[in-house]
């Protein structure tokens, strides 16, 4: 038999060549490419068009019963996986090292086990001891949940056939490995060919399956796309570590939708529930001060409250202004100041601008153009936004103020906290009693924030 031909894989995408190079022809990195042994494949002379079995099909109209979901009991983890774990799905979770990946897993796992269901915690980067240490700082030390360490995935496979399981975590999918591949833990092959095992005996014995997954220095889960295709669910863990928030994300559902989020805190006994995020981002607003704008996001069906800050400082002639943003998009800014400088006719191309959305919260809510516009313009003039006023609406390069999905939605969160107007694009409805006041351009909001005619 002919020697298996050997091939360099990319550990950033998988891509595949047969001859080294320091850059990735597909993704662009810089030393990513591995010696792996190439993957054995039908000879070109077998037809594979005969000798299969003939395949059941069906209509679209035929009944599907829902899928069974079970709730772990917490809030957050249920809603951001659109009702809970489906039976026999199988859930990727990414996150930053030390983000609570591992501390929320081993919550949902707990609660599942008091619940009377029958849970299994595999961890291949700590020993079983280091996991009941951290079980019983969270005062789970009595959940009946079985665990183990290990990184054999033909061990892992075997004992979980020994038993009924309802829930299975993999701690984490890049440290598995298979006696089939001919290659280190954590490479490509590796990876592809462990999940695909795990997957397949979730599918088989009904019991959901969370893998966690290691992410890259840009933040994407590390390891080939396709492993994203594999499973069903895909959470993204967010959060900074130097902020008590965190934030789980669905990127990917297929039994639910990706519009909705869970939010914890960490805190002392591992991470907690929160009811109103919007308390997590917004400072004490007793007083007025210019360059501080309260922006209603939504974040699929909940809206969550966060408060824009802008300050500019006026340069001496020939200095090259400063463009600084933490938690929005720089272009965004970079497209929002020339809107109002050509548009409005305010000079701000001298002027250093600062942008921060408070409490570390990352907006991508094209909604947040017309409160970053008013921070802005109040932060220039000095003159503050009211403290009882919410703002939104998205820009156009005209100037136009464009209409917004969920306005009204917007406006009930926000006159739940005690706000009492709202600052939008023209056309919305006032609801529960909140003043509204619609701008066509962005010029008629600097005009009522100059106080001009």
């Amino acid at each position: 038999m002919a020697k298996a031909k050997r091939q360099y894989v990319c550990q950033n995408c998988g891509s595949a060549t047969y001859r080294w190079q320091g850059q990735c022809a597909d993704c662009g990195e810089w030393n990513t490419l591995v010696e792996e042994a190439a993957e054995t494949a039908f000879s070109a002379k077998h037809d594979l068009s005969k000798g299969g079995r003939t395949i059941a099909l069906e209509t679209l109209d035929a009944a599907s019963p829902m899928p069974e979901r079970m709730l772990c009991g917490i809030a957050e983890f249920d809603r951001a996986l659109g009702g809970g774990f489906v039976a026999g799905s199988a859930t990727l979770i990414g996150g930053d090292p030390g983000i609570g990946k591992s501390t929320l897993l081993l919550q949902a796992a707990g609660r599942l086990a008091k619940a009377g269901k029958s849970v299994v915690y595999i961890s291949g980067e700590e020993a079983a001891a280091q996991v009941r240490l951290r079980a019983q700082r969270l005062g789970l030390g009595d959940a009946p949940v079985a665990l183990a360490s290990a990184t054999s995935v033909r061990d892992i496979l075997a004992t979980l056939d020994r038993q009924t399981v309802d829930f299975v975590v993999i701690d984490s999918i890049q440290t598995m490995h298979s006696d089939l591949i001919d290659s280190a833990p954590g490479t490509v092959s590796q990876v592809r060919a462990s999940a695909q095992e795990l997957i397949r005996h979730a599918k088989d014995s009904g019991a959901a399956l969370v893998l966690v997954g290691h992410v890259t220095k840009d933040g994407t889960i590390a390891g080939p796309r396709v492993l994203e295709h594999m499973v069903d669910t895909v959470l993204a863990f967010e959060g900074e570590r130097s902020h008590q928030y965190r934030i789980l994300r669905a990127v990917k559902n297929r039994f639910g939708g990706t519009d909705e989020i869970g939010v914890f805190a960490m805190g002392d006994e591992g991470l907690g529930e929160v009811a109103n995020p919007s308390s997590l981002f917004l400072t004490d607003r007793s007083g007025d001060v210019p360059g501080s704008v309260v922006f209603p996001a939504l974040e699929g069906t909940r809206p969550v409250l966060v408060e824009v800050q802008a300050l500019t400082v006026r340069l001496a002639s020939g200095a090259t202004p400063r463009r600084a943003v933490v938690g929005w998009d720089s272009g965004r800014l970079a497209m929002v100041l020339a809107v109002l400088e050509a548009r409005c006719g305010l000079q701000m191309g001298g002027a250093e601008v600062y942008l921060n959305i408070a409490g570390g919260y990352r907006l991508t809510d094209p909604a947040a153009d017309l409160a970053v516009a008013a921070a802005l313009i109040s932060a220039f003039s000095e003159r503050p936004v009211p403290s009882d006023a919410i703002v939104f609406g998205e820009l156009s390069l005209s100037g136009e103020v464009r209409p917004v999905a969920h306005d009204a939605l917007r406006l009930r969160e926000a006159a739940k906290l005690g706000f009492s107007r709202g600052w939008g694009p023209k056309g919305m409805k006032g609801v529960n009693g909140i003043g509204v006041t619609g701008f066509g351009r962005l010029g008629e909001l600097v005009d009522l924030m100059l106080g001009r005619d």
